[in-house]
């Protein structure tokens, strides 16, 4: 019986994604095997079909516990509050409730400068990010009141420290830290927990940018105080099993930085 044992939680953009080496390859991923090692049943969504039909099977076969993959989409042109919507009734009448929300998908055109960002990809890390949380959010809430649940979403760096050519990314990024912050001031008297984490991990996209493009790793991407990467599952998924405690109610509306394993850091 892990910790988790029983809950439901709606995890977005968690397909499975792998490292070279065996090991999670992605944040969503990463905090999926993390709950599911706890023992709690999962929604999952995203894009890819067969990467969340993979994560199915290897979850439910390693862990003994059940996974619900769902297709959406949320993007501009779409019925997005209806995704999110339809989304949510899944999962309450798979599992009869949900306990964790936790907003992880973000889709972005990084590395292209602000003056030649067009329209399209602006709107394409504002809705797949900003958006989403909203919906998601909004769907999930009255479950999340009734089971005094929580809420973990996923702001970045990118954000807080301006980075080169991730304008809409970062916009994404520092609403949903604003939203975060308003939610737990305005569901805290509903008992539900909501925190944001700002991460840096080793994923699988990076593996591929560092192979493909050496110099521009190199002059993008810095390397953390304690001289390695956060694991997406052992750092980010385990602070997201903690999140999802009692006993750290008392930290709702923080912003958590993980940067190479360096733990809680309001």
């Amino acid at each position: 019986m892990g910790f988790l044992t029983g809950k439901t939680a709606i995890i977005t953009g968690a397909g499975r994604s792998v490292l070279q080496d065996g090991r999670c390859g992605s944040i969503g991923y990463g905090i999926a095997t993390a709950y599911a090692k706890e023992g709690a049943n999962l929604v999952i969504t995203g894009r890819n079909v067969e990467k969340m039909e993979a994560a199915k099977e290897e979850l439910e076969r390693l862990y003994q516990i059940k996974v619900l993959p769902i297709q959406a989409d949320i993007s501009a042109g779409n019925d997005n509050e209806g995704i999110a919507s339809d989304v949510v009734k899944q999962a309450v009448a798979a599992f009869g409730g949900i306990q964790v929300l936790i907003n992880n998908a973000q889709a972005s055109a990084s590395g292209v400068t602000l003056a030649e960002h067009t329209v399209e990809q602006f709107n394409l890390a504002i809705y797949s990010g900003l958006y989403a949380a909203f919906h998601y959010m909004k769907a999930c809430y009255p479950y999340l009141a009734e089971s005094k649940g929580s809420v973990i979403n996923f702001a970045s760096g990118a954000g807080l420290f301006g980075n080169f050519g991730q304008c809409a990314y970062a916009a994404a990024k520092e609403g949903i830290r604003g939203l975060t912050r308003v939610a737990a001031t305005e569901w805290g008297k509903d008992g539900i927990n909501v925190n944001i984490i700002c991460p840096l991990a080793w994923t699988a996209q990076l593996e591929r940018f560092q192979q493909q493009y050496p110099e521009a790793f190199e002059s993008n991407v810095k390397m953390p105080p304690l001289g390695y990467y956060g694991d997406a599952e052992n750092d980010i998924g385990r602070v997201c099993v903690q999140l999802a405690s009692p006993d750290f109610k008392y930290m709702s509306g923080e912003t958590i930085t993980l940067e190479g394993g360096m733990g809680l850091r309001p």
